[in-house]
């Protein structure tokens, strides 16, 4: 299929999401862009949760990691599942309770101002290092298999995506995303399913043919019982527990959809029903993975992990598939992007310009510095995308997320420890603890997994060496995991100990 006649399905779903885009936003306001006017639907907030969490890293990616690691993935994703139970009744009835905009409010009601912007400001941080990453990925994507081909411009590209996300969003804000990310989950979901339906038939499988094929090349192997390895699965899956806790439960993007639905347990069953969802959906693409391997080892195809599906669907998938695939990817790619940006606006709105606060500030003043907010965000997300382009390697997504996860360490020490004890702190202090903490965990990972970072920043010399030796003196064979998330939290709640006192 020719690029030009994919593309011209691109713009056309564009247009599609303007026009959802502008029926919604009729008649919105700040509340609506903030929270939906806590009018939403519950069960389409639980639909659309689908493609927010799992973004085009997910439908690019997941898929690649099957060849090396089997099923491993789907430890951390019973880590999600136990999750989202936290969220649901814990801190669900605490956001509600204190009808909060902005989850960071409770920081401040906690501890005080400084705790309050220090935790939105590591969301905001972590959100844009992580967002753009994603954006990044995927836009490269769509560049290197569709557009090249039309000598359309990498900057061009990235430019009229984040424009249409902009223009989008602009207006209805969280109102609007609701219903978009519910179309987009739809087309995702659909994109997936048609994939694993064609490589099965091109194979000659049903499921329980593929199931049984993939067994016996050892591909659906779920739990690593080395207790020593990275993937051991009890850190698998405590690391996905806390994955999910502090990256949506303490998420004001992921959080400010759930808390505009009107009542909390209308937003307890939204969370609990994705819960289910998300385990059905995440195999999916494991099997699709499986199959991917299957598919290729039939036609001799040899490429990266994270190019595995997108070269089989454009290119060995007939003329219709790849059409399907594309609409998949961007609407596997929207939902995150569109989310992060708009509470990125919410949060720099409400909790640093104090926008809430601000009643000498007319409705229409605060409409416009929350657009033109917006809009600022919009141009980072632009030069984010293109510092990642100069540096132009892959690799440099695993950096980043890695990097954000680190910065959601203080988030879930600072949660943790306002929920668990009842202590005040010295709130001008927290920000100390909330910086030497992610530092402390980033110098003991660095020595634990040197070689990672050997790979990723091509280290050598003898100063490599003298690391792996004092690591092995100290950690032996043991490698930290997704659990690391779980010692930055740890640091940052033993930190705050210190520095807090027994309430009057």
């Amino acid at each position: 299929m020719s690029a030009g006649l994919l593309f011209a399905f691109v713009i056309g779903y564009f247009i599609l999401l303007l026009i959802v885009a502008w029926y919604t936003s009729r008649n919105a306001n700040n509340e609506s862009f903030f929270i939906g006017n806590r009018n939403s639907n519950w069960m389409l907030v639980a639909f659309g949760m689908i493609g927010t969490s799992l973004s085009g890293v997910t439908f690019v990616s997941v898929p690649g990691t099957v060849g090396p690691a089997g099923f491993a993935y789907y430890q951390v994703v019973l880590g999600y599942f136990l999750g989202y139970f936290i969220i649901a009744f814990v801190l669900l009835p605490l956001f509600y309770r204190m009808n909060l905009t902005s989850i960071y409010n409770y920081l401040e009601h906690r501890f005080g101002m400084v705790s309050y912007k220090t935790g939105a400001l590591f969301f905001i941080l972590s959100r844009i290092l992580g967002a753009t990453a994603r954006l990044y990925l995927v836009i490269n994507v769509l560049q290197i298999f569709i557009l090249k081909d039309m000598h359309i411009p990498f900057a061009a590209t990235a430019f009229v995506i984040l424009l249409m996300i902009l223009l989008y969003t602009f207006e209805g804000g969280v109102k609007t995303i609701v219903f978009t990310d519910t179309l987009q989950t739809t087309f995702m979901l659909l994109g997936l399913i048609v994939c694993i339906i064609y490589i099965m038939n091109s194979l000659g499988h049903s499921l329980g043919s593929s199931l049984h094929e993939l067994t016996a090349k050892g591909f659906t192997k779920i739990f690593n019982t080395d207790i020593n390895s990275s993937g051991f699965f009890l850190k698998q899956v405590i690391g996905g527990l806390f994955i999910t806790v502090t990256m949506t439960g303490l998420d004001q993007e992921m959080m400010q959809k759930n808390i505009s639905v009107r009542t909390v347990y209308d937003s307890k069953k939204n969370v609990l029903t994705f819960s289910f969802i998300i385990l059905i959906v995440n195999f999916l693409f494991l099997l699709m993975g499986g199959l991917l391997y299957l598919f290729a080892s039939t036609k001799g195809i040899n490429t990266l992990p994270d190019d595995l599906f997108p070269t089989v669907a454009l290119h060995f998938m007939g003329n219709v598939i790849p059409i399907i695939f594309v609409i998949g990817l961007i609407s596997a790619l929207f939902p995150s992007a569109d989310g992060a940006l708009t509470a990125l606006t919410s949060s720099f709105c409400i909790d640093m310009l104090g926008m809430k606060r601000r009643s000498d500030w007319a409705e229409k003043m605060k409409r416009r510095r929350r657009m033109t907010v917006h809009f600022i965000f919009a141009i980072i997300f632009f030069l984010m995308v293109m510092g990642f382009k100069w540096v132009d390697n892959k690799s440099i997504i695993d950096v980043i997320l890695k990097v954000a996860g680190f910065t959601y360490g203080p988030l879930l020490g600072l949660f943790a420890f306002g929920i668990t004890t009842r202590r005040s702190v010295n709130d001008r202090l927290s920000i100390y603890i909330c910086i030497a903490a992610p530092l402390l965990v980033w110098g003991i990972d660095f020595v634990n997994n040197i070689e990672w970072y050997q790979r990723q920043f091509h280290l050598s010399g003898n100063s490599v060496n003298s690391i792996k030796n004092f690591s092995q003196s100290i950690f032996g064979k043991f490698k930290i995991g997704y659990e690391l998330l779980i010692y930055n939290g740890l640091l940052t709640f033993l930190g705050l100990l210190l520095i807090s006192k027994k309430k009057a």
